[in-house]
């Protein structure tokens, strides 16, 4: 029986990622994320996003504040724990 290893949180913003980009009006999917970020020079595909928002890809500083800049978001927004 294969056992599924639960992966280690490898970044703190993941959540805030996938809360910022459905409150956006109209919603932005990942693959619209991904292409905001290409447009920005930042490589990331939607299966990336995805990755982070799982929290299960780390993220670059560079990439958080390309993000948040995607999402016409503070960066700090990113980092505020939700609850």
């Amino acid at each position: 029986m294969k056992k599924t290893i639960k992966a280690k949180r490898r970044n703190i913003i993941g959540n805030r990622v996938r809360e910022a980009r459905r409150k956006c009006s109209p919603t932005v999917s990942q693959e619209d994320l991904a292409g905001r970020l290409a447009a920005q020079g930042i490589q990331i595909d939607r299966s990336a996003v995805s990755r982070i928002e799982n929290q299960s890809r780390y993220v670059m500083d560079y990439e958080a504040q390309a993000i948040a800049r995607a999402l016409k978001i503070p960066i700090a927004w990113l980092f505020v724990e939700s609850r």
